[in-house]
């Protein structure tokens, strides 16, 4: 199944999800952000960051017991958030996020620079939501890499650094340990294929459900469609239809006929609806279905592929390794039933929440 990211499990954790001890360097600030069992997650609000793009990563991450949340910046650095730890704090965390910033072209001091290089050539996580990707090209951790950024700034971003490759109309792209999304809304998908990399879909799907947010849409899913559609009732009556019968044999045939449309008018509005040709969307449905048996029940390999509609369990094995990465058996060991440490989240400023939360789309980066 094409796709802009391949689902892995992020550099900042172990084989089976959970965080990795910090190694190398030993100084208070590594010592400060120490969090036996929890994976740490420092969002870089470096000057001038967006306090909505804040708020987004530390809801998402504070939802989720295994993750301790970190806000790092100089507290004259934006008026609109209140950083609890300092930039260098950021350096030694697993994960790193970097909120869209106004002015995305307008320098960014050394010290968040050299933040970002540290904690990318150490292996963490790098997350930038937004213009937030500016500053990671800033700092020379691009070069080579494919990245997405919100479509108003697309081509500011090629022109500035050709050497990057930027993606057109993508929620969010994943190269390696860099993880780059489209605007806000964007945002909230990207940290919850984080989430969905190190706990598993399950847990994903109770993070959104916490923020009020779907579960986590694909990469592949543009930022924004040229044209508006049809009215979608009979379109998502019939992906309903096609997810309670996932095991059955599902074709656009089938599909077309069940929304009483022909064929053509059918693919061209459900790729205009979805982003994504109904079969690659049949086979999205029926992964996320088996990922969510392998995490939650102990069906075996083989009944799995049979009530999610792979049919034989090589089948299954075969695209699933292809679409996610681990066989099936190794998915289940990383990702199974498991208790996720407890407490250690420090979530943002309260005024950072609330100032974010009463400037909604007041930028142009809050609409995707």
């Amino acid at each position: 199944m094409p796709r802009a990211a391949r689902i892995v499990p992020g550099a900042g954790t172990g084989p089976d999800g959970r965080a990795r001890k910090l190694e190398g360097r030993h100084g208070s600030e590594e010592s400060s952000v120490r969090s036996g069992g929890h994976t740490v997650v420092a969002i870089l609000a470096v000057p001038r960051a967006y306090a909505l793009d804040v708020s987004i990563a530390g809801h998402v991450f504070g939802r989720h017991p295994g993750y301790r949340v970190l806000v790092c910046g100089d507290h004259d650095a934006t008026a609109e958030v209140r950083p609890t730890h300092s930039p260098a704090e950021a350096e030694y965390a697993d994960i790193v996020v970097v909120p869209g910033y106004e002015g995305p072209l307008s320098p960014v001091p050394e010290k968040y620079l050299a933040v970002l290089r540290a904690a990318a050539e150490r292996g963490a996580r790098v997350v930038a939501v937004c213009t937030g990707v500016f500053a990671l090209a800033a700092g020379g951790i691009l070069k080579g890499k494919t990245v997405t950024t919100h479509w108003r700034h697309t081509e500011e971003l090629r022109l500035a650094y050709p050497e990057v490759e930027v993606v057109e109309n993508r929620l969010f792209v994943e190269d390696g340990s860099i993880l780059t999304s489209a605007g806000a809304g964007a945002g909230i998908d990207a940290c919850l294929h984080v989430v969905q990399a190190d706990f598993g879909t399950a847990a994903a799907d109770g993070v959104a459900k916490d923020v009020v947010f779907s579960p986590v849409r694909g990469a592949d899913e543009p930022q924004y469609t040229e044209t508006p559609t049809p009215a979608r009732d009979s379109l998502r009556a019939t992906q309903e239809w096609a997810i309670e019968n996932m095991g059955s044999s599902i074709t656009v045939q089938r599909m077309a006929d069940h929304s009483m449309l022909s064929r053509r008018t059918f693919i061209r509005r459900f790729v205009g609806e979805t982003g994504l040709p109904p079969m690659q969307w049949v086979v999205l449905q029926r992964l996320l279905r088996a990922r969510r048996l392998l995490e939650t029940s102990d069906w075996t390999v083989e009944r799995i592929a049979t009530e999610t509609g792979f049919g034989t369990s090589a089948n299954f094995r075969a695209i699933f390794r292809r679409d996610v990465g681990p066989t099936p058996t190794a998915y289940r060991k990383a990702h199974g039933a498991r208790t996720a440490p407890s407490g250690g989240v420090e979530r943002p400023a309260p005024q950072a929440s609330a100032v974010a939360a009463s400037s909604g789309g007041s930028t142009s980066c809050s609409r995707t």
